[in-house]
């Protein structure tokens, strides 16, 4: 079987991509960049672009679904579409400005009312159906188990900063990093090995706990951790953690006070 060629290999919307990973330098709330300072982090619009569009089929691998040129055009930038495309908007004092939307905008791919993320999975298992001789899965959890299951591993050898694997995950593949440096290693742990562990978990302070938890006993019950966080704050990892921290630290406290007893 021949091997299909990529959308990479054929069309990419280079100023679309240029443009937000230009704005990834301004960006900082909830941030990767934010997490540890990595001199070499490589933008994530630009790692998202080159992982999905190295995973998408251009339209002209598939002459029998597009037949004619004009099919293939129609089709492929439909894909650019959902890839990057740039819009013109007004903002409240009338000026225009040009603003990057689809998958490799860090506003869109942030909102889980966009859309963008499902659309873009979609693609890619639609390709990898229709190279297994399969219907493409189309509600949002099968496409995801559809790709965990058929789509290849990425592995970045030097991962530095994590932009890579961190993006292959938001794309539902499996991602593995290594990197020399154990700066880069804490920081890929932290960013991409971390996280995927409390998925859809409950958070751990009673305050943000659908129900809270069972009382513990009056040997085991634990002053309330301190709170130096806002309230807009709570929910966050950074405030799991002080919570977490609090808890271990009484826990560490009533077995000294039961020791020394």
């Amino acid at each position: 079987m021949s091997r299909r060629k990529k959308l990479i290999e054929v069309a990419l919307p280079l100023e679309a991509i240029n443009l937000e990973s230009a704005r990834e330098k301004s960006i900082r709330h909830g941030h990767p960049s934010t997490l540890h300072l990595w001199w070499a982090r490589r933008p994530l619009a630009a790692c998202r672009a080159v992982l999905w569009a190295s995973l998408v089929d251009d339209p002209s691998s598939w002459p029998d679904r597009f037949p004619t040129e004009a099919d293939q055009e129609r089709e492929r930038q439909r894909l650019l579409d959902i890839l990057a495309r740039i819009e013109v908007q007004k903002d409240k004092d009338g000026k225009t400005k040009q603003v990057v939307r689809g998958l490799v905008s860090w506003d869109d791919v942030n909102d889980p009312n966009s859309g963008v993320l499902d659309a873009a999975q979609r693609e890619i298992a639609r390709c990898l159906a229709w190279d297994r001789g399969e219907d493409p899965p189309t509600d949002p959890q099968a496409v995801r188990e559809y790709i965990a299951k058929h789509a290849p591993p990425v592995y970045d050898p030097f991962a530095g900063g994590g932009s890579i694997p961190l993006e292959a995950q938001r794309l539902g593949l499996k991602a593995y990093a290594s990197d020399l440096n154990p700066v880069a290693v804490l920081i890929n742990k932290a960013l991409i090995e971390i996280p995927p562990l409390f998925k859809d978990k409950p958070p751990i302070n009673p305050q943000d706990r659908p129900h809270p938890p069972t009382p513990l006993s009056h040997r085991a019950r634990l002053p309330s951790p301190p709170n130096p966080l806002s309230h807009r704050a709570r929910g966050s990892l950074r405030f799991e953690s002080v919570v977490w921290g609090a808890r271990i630290s009484g826990r560490c406290a009533l077995l000294r006070t039961m020791d020394a007893g």
